[in-house]
């Protein structure tokens, strides 16, 4: 494969659930080493592109390529992190074997792991901060913890794409940062889509956004712009932090 093949391309992509539009003649392409972000309101269609992206969905009209290939192809290179993690409590599983379920597409013979698949899930352990839970079971876990083991388990699998639904919506903001770090650091070894409504994260720590309400724009930087918060149909207030409380206005005229 050339190494000027987009990570993703997607032209004149459709898809409706029960006959009414999702999204609508989407049309996307993003290279290798991009850092994406979704935004747009809730029933905008964001989640439901990762899913097409991913190949767990099949558009209506359309054609979605992952590395240049169907997406269902190319399934293995690609990690995925769900916004919505359920679990049977009532099953005896540990945080060590949620995470070695990443590795379960290279070993020959489950549920007979190698020493490097072992190897790899202590250390995407280690890179969430969860080493020390690696005997836990994973019920045991409050909802920020899960989200950072399941985090390691898309890790695990060594994607070359990651594709991560609000991810930090259950992590307190002690740890936000630092999963934030995280990615960066990813980021100069894989390609990263995530959906997200922090929008100062955004400017932080992305290289582009594009902005999904049926349709989609993209936008080729991180900033901020007002027709972005408009999508979202309610007044947005952008906050940061300092030792004293202010809000960012936009400029005044003259």
């Amino acid at each position: 494969m050339s190494k000027t093949t987009p990570a993703i391309e997607i032209e004149n992509l459709s898809f409706s659930y029960n006959g009414r539009y999702v999204l609508k003649d989407i049309n996307l392409k993003l290279k290798k080493g991009d850092f994406t972000a979704f935004i747009g309101p809730n029933g905008g269609g964001k989640t439901t592109l990762l899913k097409l992206m991913l190949g767990l969905l099949r558009p209506d009209s359309g054609t979605i390529k992952i590395l240049g290939k169907n997406p269902k192809k190319v399934a293995c290179r690609l990690g995925y992190m769900p916004q919505d993690i359920s679990i049977n409590k009532e099953f005896p599983i540990s945080v060590m074997d949620v995470v070695m379920m990443g590795r379960l597409k290279f070993s020959k013979r489950w549920p007979k792991y190698s020493k490097n698949d072992r190897k790899i899930a202590e250390n995407m352990l280690k890179n969430v901060g969860m080493w020390e839970y690696k005997n836990r079971k994973i019920a045991e876990l409050s909802g920020g913890q899960r989200q950072r083991v399941f985090m390691a388990r898309a890790l695990a699998t060594e994607p070359e794409i990651l594709f991560l639904d609000e991810p930090t919506a259950s992590v307190d903001t002690t740890h936000q940062q630092d999963f934030y770090s995280l990615l960066k650091k990813l980021n100069k070894n894989m390609t990263i889509i995530i959906v997200n409504h922090d929008l100062m994260v955004i400017s932080t720590y992305v290289k582009s956004v594009a902005c999904i309400n049926r349709g989609l724009h993209y936008h080729g930087g991180p900033q901020i712009t007002n027709d972005m918060i408009s999508m979202y149909k309610c007044p947005v207030e952008l906050v940061t932090h300092g030792s004293i409380p202010h809000r960012v206005l936009k400029n005044h005229k003259d």
